[in-house]
């Protein structure tokens, strides 16, 4: 069984030592999507929503918040960045019209980055969601997860792939 590393002695939360760990290179890759309605991606692609550029303003807000993760997670701690970049894709059917949305975070340091990873991209569709929320309160905000991680102790993550990279 995994020992809860987060608790101390008396069983109360704690902030881990991470002095002893060796400083690596590491990144995180955060998935998410924001489903909207046909009217609302007409506007965002066309840069006609009325509080600005959307995916600009959104991927600024991400990056915002990857930097500010240890203010919104208890136990994170504060890193130094060293690069946080923000993508967007269109998944389009008939009915459906689905913005995904990645998250790559970069540091060098004893810890890794995947919470900076994930609330990157769970911030960046928050703000999505804000700036469209005039035209439709329906959006729905998908499923929002680690793609990959890489560097530290435990090793490189890659989802629905073992840790040698096969599937």
């Amino acid at each position: 069984m995994t020992k809860f590393t987060h608790f101390n002695g008396q069983g109360r939360a704690r902030m881990v030592d991470i002095s002893n760990k060796n400083e690596t290179e590491r990144t995180a890759t955060a998935k998410t999507s924001i489903f909207v309605t046909k009217e609302i991606h007409d506007k965002i692609t066309a840069r006609t929503i009325e509080k600005g550029d959307v995916l600009a303003v959104a991927q600024v807000a991400g990056i915002m918040a990857a930097k500010k993760t240890p203010d919104w997670i208890p136990m994170c701690h504060p890193l130094q960045l060293k690069g946080v970049d923000i993508t967007f894709g269109w998944q389009i059917d008939e009915n459906n019209f689905e913005l995904e949305i990645e998250a790559f975070v970069k540091t060098k340091g004893s810890t890794g980055v995947e919470m900076e990873a994930l609330t990157a991209a769970s911030a960046t569709a928050l703000t999505i969601y804000d700036m469209c929320k005039a035209i439709d309160k329906g959006m729905v905000i998908g499923n929002t997860y680690l793609l990959e991680k890489k560097g530290g102790k435990s090793g490189d993550y890659y989802r629905g792939e073992d840790n040698d990279g096969n599937q």
